[in-house]
């Protein structure tokens, strides 16, 4: 339908003009259904009754109903019904309104009248009833009265794929084996979770800090709560200038180092459509005025619900802009080196339906996606799904998280902390109320644990912020985990670190010489752990020392291994940008073993990486070597941790 499909292209919270515009159109598509006036109808429908009461009282509903007060409407049709209890037609209009409020029980009860007492009115019943039954996570009724209408003859291409959509969910479910759900999910407490509905929970890397969105009277805004002695304080108004009088802001994101708010604001004079998506970064405990992220991430169309990768250079939204595969679909940008978005593009058939995907979040690991949708076979209405990108940028068949997530009624806006563990979502209740659970994941639906770095980068001399290079590095794959800078006026930074690899940092910044440090984290014991680092840059003059923290030599030799690679090319980059430089390659050992052996271990180690660094065309005047041995220790030698630092390259800069 030509109307739909530019309702559709409007989307949701638009213009006074397009609300209206859709509240017609919504009405006349009710209209036609509540009438029983569709083409899949069988047969012509007897709209009226012989008694004049109910006839009234039915007559008068429809007014309530074309202004959408679906309890005046109820009532009346209530009592028409008691008036003339076989006026089938009331009672199947009565069973559309209350699954249109979700009074799903009240649903099943009109439509088993309707059926009862005049089973030939229309196959809609068999839909309303097979609807209601779903919702209610009542599989096996559902599947039959669902087959049944799918029988009917004349249905429309959209409504049968509707309808065995549905009928996929009874299989999903009824495979699951799943007659009672009984999760694990705790509701947080009176502090956050009100009478009102309270939704898209974000959670800050430290765990100390939920943002949400609170919706009262029809107006959603951002909360905070702060965990004190593992409690939630009460939720208070987020400060500073990001929420609004006038404006609804809604589904939102929070950066790694909890410093920048993406989120989706409605209606606003800068907006390019009916929602947009736009940034707020945090000042001296305020939120500013947010920015309109602008083309080509916001359109015309409808653009919400943002999540923003761990590295702050990828972010996902919804959108219902042209291109998709119906519905609301899941995009990403990319944050050029300008400081521009890309061109956002689509996740593809892997993630998205003909149906609709919403609230996306990318964990810490920048892999594991999960996201709510209506469209990948579920319990029934929107559930919670988790999907993974390989090396070559492709996304695993999303994987419903299974009743301990999930239930009969909709799921949204999950999150997860950096350890994999610990989820946060908005659950749906019996009244259509949302609130805020949590819960501890099944480890077979754990994200990659992560640890993170909260670092700040600073003048060594001088003690002021540098607005410096962060880049992390596995070192066995070669892949780039991690690339951001550290803020402009305080730099400070968080990057995350996914357990079970070893991983080179390095810290640049022109001017400086380049700093390295390593991460081993093979064991899994180091999930969720902050390293608080001060990374003191040095300017490029004589005297200035630095470790090399990431090369590596076969053990007791002097062979470098592959790993030694990154860190040798960061090296060959400083020489070459800077060719005046001489250095002092240094080898150092730990005190096991003879002096003299330690010495002579550590200057073969010293020549290889000047080998190494000739072969790579830095002339060998610039280089000198000397091997330390066990002379210079930098920590304690009783420790195996001390002894370890000890075993290492350094170079300093001697003109």
């Amino acid at each position: 339908m030509p109307i739909l499909r530019s309702i559709k292209k409007i989307g949701k919270n638009g213009t006074l003009y397009q609300r209206v515009l859709r509240r017609a159109v919504t009405f006349f598509c009710l209209f036609i259904l509540l009438s029983l006036s569709s083409k899949e109808a069988a047969g012509q429908v007897n709209l009226h009754s012989t008694n004049k009461k109910a006839q009234k009282l039915y007559e008068k509903s429809q007014k309530h109903i074309q202004s959408f007060d679906w309890e005046e409407a109820a009532k009346l049709l209530q009592e028409a019904l008691k008036s003339d209890p076989d006026f089938m037609t009331a009672s199947q209009q009565l069973g559309d309104i209350y699954r249109k409020q979700k009074k799903y029980a009240l649903a099943i009860q009109a439509y088993q009248n309707v059926l009862e007492k005049d089973p030939e009115l229309t196959p809609l019943t068999y839909y309303g009833l097979g609807e209601s039954y779903l919702f209610t996570g009542q599989y096996t009724e559902a599947k039959k009265h669902l087959s049944r209408y799918l029988e009917t003859a004349n249905l429309s291409q959209k409504s049968k794929k509707k309808v065995e959509k549905y009928l996929a969910d009874c299989e999903f479910s009824l495979s699951q084996g799943v007659l009672h759900f009984q999760n694990d999910l705790q509701k947080l407490n009176a502090e956050i979770n009100t009478r009102n509905d309270e939704y898209f929970p974000k959670l800050t890397a430290d765990n100390h800090t939920l943002i949400f969105t609170r919706k009262e009277s029809n107006k959603e805004n951002f909360y905070e709560s702060i965990k004190e002695k593992d409690q939630w304080t009460e939720a208070r108004i987020l400060e500073g200038d990001i929420n609004t009088e006038s404006f609804n802001e809604g589904s939102h994101c929070i950066s790694l180092d909890g410093k920048y708010l993406f989120f989706a604001g409605c209606n606003r004079p800068d907006g390019l459509g009916s929602c947009d998506i736009y940034v707020s970064k945090k000042e001296n405990g305020r939120w500013s005025a947010p920015h309109n992220l602008g083309s080509p991430v916001n359109t015309s169309g409808w653009e919400s619900q943002p999540a923003i990768s761990a590295d702050g250079r990828t972010l996902y939204f919804v959108s219902t802009r042209p291109g998709g595969y119906g519905g609301a679909d899941i995009w990403k940008s990319e944050l050029k080196n300008n400081g521009n978005w890309s061109e956002p593009e689509n996740l593809g058939a892997s993630i998205n339906t003909p149906y609709d995907e919403s609230s996306p979040y990318i964990h810490g690991d920048n892999k594991t996606l999960y996201f709510a949708s209506d469209g990948w076979p579920g319990f029934g209405q929107k559930d919670i799904f988790k999907s993974i990108i390989d090396s070559s940028d492709t996304w695993s068949t999303p994987e419903n998280l299974g009743p301990e997530i999930n239930s009969y009624t909709n799921q949204n806006s999950f999150h997860i902390s950096l350890n994999g563990q610990t989820a946060h979502l908005a659950s749906e209740n019996e009244q259509g109320k949302y609130d805020i659970y949590q819960t501890l994941l099944p480890k077979n639906i754990q994200a990659t644990p992560v640890a993170f770095i909260d670092g700040e980068i600073v003048d060594a001399e001088n003690k002021e912020a540098l607005h410096a290079q962060v880049s992390i590095t596995d070192t066995k794959s070669g892949e780039i985990v991690f690339k951001d800078e550290s803020d402009v006026i305080d730099g400070k930074f968080l990057a995350t670190l996914p357990i079970g690899n070893n991983y080179a940092v390095h810290y640049y910044k022109k001017g400086y010489l380049f700093q390295s440090k390593n991460y081993n984290l093979t064991d899994t014991s180091e999930a969720d752990k902050k390293y608080k680092e001060l990374i003191e840059l040095q300017t490029i003059k004589p005297g200035a020392l630095t470790v090399l923290e990431n090369i590596y030599f076969e053990f007791d030799k002097a062979d470098l291994l592959s790993e030694s690679k990154l860190e040798l090319q960061l090296l060959i980059d400083f020489l070459k940008t800077h060719p005046q430089v001489v250095i002092e390659v240094q080898g150092h050992t730990d005190d096991k073993g003879e002096a003299l052996y330690n010495k002579k271990l550590s200057e073969s180690r010293a020549k290889s990486v000047k080998d190494y660094l000739i072969n790579h065309s830095i002339p060998a005047q610039n280089i000198v070597t000397v091997g330390y041995g066990d002379s210079k220790p930098i920590a304690s030698n009783k420790s195996e941790e001390g002894r370890q630092k000890n075993r290492r390259t350094s170079f300093l800069i001697l003109n």
